[in-house]
């Protein structure tokens, strides 16, 4: 396996994360925008907004990110991360960057007094869902998740 070191994005980090996010939307069937993916991943840093992890390969090249949210959960009265974005280069997966970046993930919720983390994912991508049930990750078959476009 390679060696993948997972690391705290500062806002120095765009140029590496924006390639990985603009690729990550395009998973989600959005159009191609690096320049869009770019501003998004520098708003959100600067403006201190999210925390973002980063998989880093051997040679110090950035091959995946974790994006995690802060939110609250009024039912528990507590704070929590909404874990929105995961992706590894395609190339890079199966050296355990994605699990790395769980694992980073939830060590940084608890160093960050977080209860809990939420994520979500599409019904079809089956390899995601089989690593978040490896790690504990339990689907959630009491709540229905709802959504509504406000703006197009």
């Amino acid at each position: 396996m390679n060696a993948v070191h997972i690391r705290l994005a500062t806002p120095a980090d765009v140029d590496a994360i924006a390639p990985l996010f603009d690729t990550y939307r395009q998973f989600y069937e959005q159009a191609p925008d690096r320049a869009g993916a770019r501003a998004f991943i520098a708003q959100r840093l600067e403006r201190e907004e999210s925390v973002v992890l980063l998989a880093l390969d051997a040679s110090g090249a950035a091959i995946g990110f974790c994006q995690l949210y802060p939110a609250f959960c009024s039912v528990e009265a507590a704070p929590i991360y909404t874990l929105y974005d995961l992706f590894v280069e395609p190339g890079a997966r199966k050296t355990g960057a994605g699990r790395k970046l769980l694992l980073a993930a939830e060590a940084t919720a608890r160093a960050h007094g977080k209860v809990r983390m939420d994520l979500t994912t599409a019904h079809t991508n089956t390899a995601a869902q089989s690593l978040y049930e490896s790690l504990g990750w339990m689907l959630d078959t009491v709540f229905r998740a709802y959504t509504r476009r406000i703006a197009d």
